[in-house]
């Protein structure tokens, strides 16, 4: 690539704050699902799963402008270095974590997990059965919508790339969202209205975890890349003003969580199941623009965003086991929840996470650099030094 092409490494402050925002609030949920925080942070915890949309929306548009760079210099990417990428990237730590969960009874939140098969295939939400709340490893149903997501796109950029055109490309990434809503509408009508006084039970089985029916975040993401990639006349006018998108995309946010009453989106709020997620996507989408915008509030550095967007995927993985063991292995410390038990869970957390990112993360991805991956990503994942992981 000629020098005035190349594009300059530039650390996208914003984006490590909005990672660290997404795994705080996602950690603080769990915790707060397994009775281990403070009362005073219900408020705030029972709102967190709403991390795991700004985690899809930010995959989205990472991976999006990841594989999309190369068609400015008229290259094609290389979907075998990108699968590879991923699997360096993710494999290694999953299978760490799920070995845990198998052979170690103390490692799990809950009963025993479903068949490792299930965790192995990725298709543990697509393969439901009983309560998946109650069982162990249950957060692990959002990889596997990144996952499929990691699977799937590159295929759908074969096929938009072939006779290019952005009617073409707005109108997939338009049916994705409409046909989403449409479909939670139908299983809402159809099957959870039917389930009686398992309306909760259907509702996560058939909506929340399934890829189909959570694609609204990655769309987002991915249209978001396709506009910065392509039609730099456009993202240069819709990113001017920084704190104006930041303001729209809290009020979409907003608007989302009283779609769900700021709780859980639920059966007996139908318009929670139908238009949360695209109002979410909206909201979020808003709040990375405005994270990568040239100024803007955002991109103000955050003393230790960086250090925990990097120990994210770990923390991730972990957080719930090591909260469980904490509990069961320092009574003494974690006998009550308040304030020092949730000093005892952040420091414990903490602690497991970085284990297995210095561990295993950290020498997977060194080794995949030194095998020569690393070299195909371009664009917006060299710029912001940021590997999209949930």
């Amino acid at each position: 690539m000629p020098p005035s092409q190349v594009t300059p490494s530039i650390r996208f402050h914003g984006l490590d704050t909005l990672r660290t925002l997404a795994i705080v609030v996602v950690m603080l949920y769990h915790l707060d699902m397994q009775e281990l925080l403070p009362s005073v942070m219900h408020p705030i915890a029972k709102i967190g799963w709403v991390g795991v949309d700004l985690f899809f929306v930010l995959s989205g548009f990472l991976i999006g402008s990841q594989l999309l760079k190369p068609y400015l210099t008229g290259r094609q990417p290389s979907f075998s270095d990108f699968y590879m990428r991923r699997a360096y990237r993710i494999l290694p730590a999953f299978f760490v974590v799920l070995l845990l969960y198998l052979i170690m009874p103390l490692w799990r939140e809950a009963p025993g997990p479903y068949a490792g098969w299930q965790y192995a295939s990725f298709t543990w939400n697509l393969l439901l059965l009983g309560y998946p709340e109650h069982r162990a490893f249950s957060h692990i149903w959002s990889l596997c919508v990144e996952e499929h997501f990691y699977l799937f796109f590159p295929l759908l950029l074969v096929l938009l790339r072939r006779k290019p055109s952005s009617r073409k490309t707005a109108s997939v990434l338009l049916f994705l969202v409409v046909g989403g809503i449409g479909l939670r509408a139908w299983l809402l009508h159809s099957v959870i209205r039917s389930a009686g006084d398992q309306q909760a039970l259907m509702m996560m089985k058939y909506i929340y975890y399934p890829t189909y029916s959570r694609l609204d975040g990655l769309v987002m993401g991915v249209s978001l890349a396709i506009v910065r990639t392509f039609k730099t006349h456009w993202w240069a006018c819709f990113t001017k003003h920084s704190e104006i998108l930041a303001i729209l995309g809290l009020a979409c946010v907003l608007g989302a969580l009283q779609l769900c009453g700021f709780d859980y989106p639920a059966p007996d709020l139908p318009l929670s199941i139908l238009f949360a997620f695209p109002a979410l996507a909206c909201g979020f989408g808003l709040l990375v623009s405005a994270a990568v915008c040239e100024k803007g509030f955002l991109r103000t550095r955050v003393p230790g965003a960086s250090t925990i967007a990097a120990l994210a995927f770990s923390l991730y993985l972990t957080h719930k086991s090591v909260a469980h063991a904490t509990h069961l292995l320092l009574p003494a410390l974690t006998a009550q929840a308040g304030w020092r038990s949730f000093a005892v869970y952040v420091v414990t957390c903490l602690g497991g996470a970085s284990l297995l990112y210095f561990g295993v993360e950290r020498p997977f991805i060194s080794f995949r650099a030194r095998c020569g991956l690393r070299k195909a990503a371009t664009g917006v994942d060299r710029e912001v030094h940021l590997d999209p992981a949930i």
